[in-house]
């Protein structure tokens, strides 16, 4: 960074303009768009970054741990100030994020975290609380079947899980076990993987709904493979929403409208909007106001549904209703 200061100094004693000459250049890790949700991502981020007149270097999706390895080495052969990474798995980049720090390139985690986090430096790091996410997902859809007088119920729970091996996918499903664990007539009869996609979502459910004659509940890792559900669901004659409750996770606009439609029962937010407070750290980083930091950062986050009022945490924060704020969703 002591390249954008001294190009500050002499843009002042040359009377040129500040911004030409310190712009910042932003190296963002090609990581896959499979969501609806990862897309509002990457739009949110580099909106921001173009924003600010900064320069960005990023190659496009990518779902190969492979990619994302060439395009860090290439960032710290270019130099870029400042790295972006979203990780496409948990391991693999061990060696060139040891090129990224010997390189003194600051670099912020950002939703997916490699597993060596712990033995290297980063300027910050930014996730949703996964594990929190699940239990908030099991908490929800045990309350509102206890609101509903099905408390004592047998209960057959489908669970579509995330991309195998991402810590999102994972940490969700170990917060959905933890909970469901303190409610032995909540049973779970299937688990897979969807991939967070609609498509494959879609998929797994057609075949949880030909191999398993009951099924009252499905928990989603990420609302697109909810809406797969529901057409899985709506292809073979049952109700989305009546027959089979489905609890959906990430809060995107999709989620709310099938929920104010009657489809979806409940979802758990997860909010892809970082830019917000990458771009202050970035700005700080680079003036010297902000020191890098260790500590994860969690947002803020809610649960909507059909009509509110029901609790999704162990302290009992209750949900709010969808059709009541979907007008100020901007994702």
């Amino acid at each position: 960074m002591w390249k954008k200061r001294f190009a500050l100094l002499l843009a002042a004693l040359l009377g040129l303009p500040a911004g030409g000459a310190a712009a910042i250049t932003v190296g963002v890790a090609p990581m896959a768009r499979e969501s609806d949700w990862r897309m509002v991502h990457y739009d949110d981020m580099f909106a921001a970054i173009k924003t600010e007149g900064w320069a960005l270097m990023h190659d496009g999706p990518s779902t190969k741990v492979e990619d994302q390895e060439k395009a860090l080495r290439r960032y710290v052969s270019q130099g870029v100030d400042c790295i972006l990474l979203t990780c496409v798995g948990p391991t693999g980049l061990e060696e060139v994020l040891q090129e990224v720090n010997e390189a003194q390139i600051p670099l912020i985690l950002i939703d997916r975290f490699p597993a060596c986090m712990d033995q290297i430096a980063y300027a910050g790091a930014f996730r949703a609380d996964f594990v929190e996410e699940g239990r908030r997902m099991a908490y929800w859809t045990a309350n509102y079947l206890e609101s509903a007088g099905r408390g004592d119920e047998e209960i057959n729970v489908v669970i579509l899980e995330g991309t195998t091996g991402s810590s999102a996918a994972e940490d969700r499903t170990t917060g959905i076990n933890e909970v469901l664990a303190g409610y032995p007539n909540l049973k779970v009869v299937g688990s897979q993987t969807g991939n967070f996609t609609r498509a494959e979502g879609l998929a797994v459910m057609e075949s949880f709904l030909k191999s398993i004659d009951k099924i009252d509940v499905v928990l989603a890792e990420n609302d697109d493979m909810g809406l797969g559900a529901i057409d899985a669901i709506k292809a073979a004659g049952k109700v989305p929403g009546k027959d089979i409750i489905i609890v959906g996770c990430d809060a995107v606009k999709n989620a709310f409208d099938a929920i104010v439609a009657g489809e979806m029962n409940a979802t758990i937010e997860c909010t892809p909007l970082y830019s917000g407070a990458v771009i202050p750290l970035i700005k700080g980083l680079e003036d010297g106001s902000i020191t890098p930091s260790r500590e994860i950062m969690n947002p803020v986050e809610e649960a909507f549904c059909i009509d509110g009022g029901i609790a999704y945490t162990a302290d009992g924060l209750l949900s709010i209703k969808a059709a009541d704020v979907i007008d100020q969703r901007v994702y």
